[in-house]
């Protein structure tokens, strides 16, 4: 379950966001699954349409009575969409996730009858939008530092409470078990030249790439770790990699950018990575030269593996897109969700493509009948009294009295070539 914030001038910018485009195929029918509406006086609806409360001013009321010193752009509005894996959640649990996530980041505490107006909205499956406005009813402002933080971390045990999330008991490191628990660290040189460890997630890996000159910057998209940008550019490969090899020594799996690689021959920045779309042509030539199924299966593992395969990265990347691109621009929020469902999409392709390569590795007995043995057998007598037995000069003879040997038709296998 993932959360993403935006902020809008009004809740009446909205409506062609969440009514959709003007084209039919794009034409939504959003409806109210709850709200609050604090201290407004008129009856307002609180299910069904909400063109009325969006166009009519409902929620920006507390910021208008505040004039000058409401903020620029006083509309929160928080979208969450669940797992595409999983079944798609019910109006009323949605409108908890709603209340969950207006409570947790001080938006509606509790309890508290000066919180902000908010109003719950569904326009599309596994999705729902939290409108709100960050002007209290008492006149002062909510402020809206870590709300990203709190409302990601409330995500996280909405889903574990629902059972979407596997929850694993972390291994310990033993003299028979030298297996690190962690995924594989990848450090990297950004295009601004900016060198950045990631995947780090443990104090031990943390503690190596502070000792190598690594300082650390959290947020909460994760932990991450980057050289300072004082950092000479002769002395960031050497660094990166010293990182790499002490990590390595602690049995971390370490995915080392070559242009930061000073144990490769030849100076680092001489060397170039192949761009994506060429790392994706060898893939697809790969594939395309299996001689067998289990060829095959190894070269779709590149694709299909749910831990850095193809398709994730493809999802890691459109994530990065949708939140990026309120980053630049806070009014985009229908891009960055276009965008963020489309990651959605990726995510639910790459799980109905789950146990795809058990399947292709299968494939290859499949031609393989179960009375091999006795069809072997018969074969094998009909060569034996066959004439090309004696035309090959072979001592064995046809008696005058058998029968003519039966032609041997090969197993039609159902392919075309």
């Amino acid at each position: 379950m993932i959360a993403h914030l935006q902020r809008a001038t009004s809740t009446a910018a909205l409506i062609p966001v969440l009514y959709g485009h003007d084209a039919p195929r794009f034409r939504l029918r959003p409806r109210l699954i709850g709200a609050d509406y604090r201290g407004a006086h008129q009856q307002l609806p609180l299910f069904g349409d909400p063109r009325e409360v969006l166009g009519g001013g409902v929620l920006d009321a507390p910021a208008a009575r505040i004039g000058a010193r409401a903020p620029e752009r006083p509309v929160w509005l928080c979208s969450v969409r669940s797992d595409p894996r999983h079944p798609d959640l019910t109006d009323t649990q949605w409108a908890d996730v709603a209340r969950r996530l207006v409570t947790v980041t001080g938006i509606a505490p509790a309890g508290d009858p000066d919180g902000c107006r908010w109003a719950a909205i569904r326009n599309l499956d596994r999705s729902v939008h939290v409108v709100a406005t960050v002007v209290r009813e008492d006149g002062s402002i909510h402020s809206t530092y870590r709300d990203a933080f709190h409302a990601q971390a409330e995500c996280h045990r909405i889903a574990a409470d629902l059972g979407h999330l596997v929850r694993t008991v972390p291994s310990v490191t033993t003299a028979k078990d030298y297996r690190m628990p962690t995924p594989p660290i990848a450090i990297g040189l950004e295009p601004s030249g900016a060198v950045v460890a990631k995947g780090t997630s443990d104090d031990l890996a943390a503690a190596l790439l502070k000792h190598a000159g690594f300082a650390e910057k959290g947020d909460w998209y994760g932990r991450r770790y980057r050289l300072p940008t004082t950092t000479a550019t002769a002395d960031r490969a050497a660094i990166a990699t010293h990182a790499a090899e002490m990590l390595r020594a602690a049995r971390y799996d370490v995915d080392l950018d070559p242009r930061l690689d000073t144990a490769l021959p030849g100076d680092p920045s001489d060397r170039h990575q192949l761009s994506a779309g060429d790392q994706l042509l060898q893939v697809t030539d790969r594939i395309r030269g299996t001689a067998s199924f289990g060829e095959l299966a190894e070269a779709l593992d590149q694709v299909l593996d749910p831990d850095g395969g193809i398709l994730d990265r493809v999802h890691d990347m459109l994530e990065a897109a949708s939140e990026q691109a309120t980053d630049l621009d806070p009014e985009q929020y229908a891009l960055s969700d276009r965008i963020g469902f489309a990651a959605d999409f990726v995510s639910a392709a790459q799980n109905e493509l789950g146990g795809l390569l058990d399947e292709v590795q299968r494939a290859q007995f499949h031609d393989v009948p179960a009375d091999t043995a006795s069809r072997s057998t018969t074969a094998d007598a009909a060569r034996a009294t066959s004439p090309a037995v004696t035309a090959r000069g072979t001592a064995a003879s046809t008696p005058p009295s058998a029968a003519p040997p039966q032609a041997v038709v090969p197993r039609q296998t159902g392919r075309t070539r």
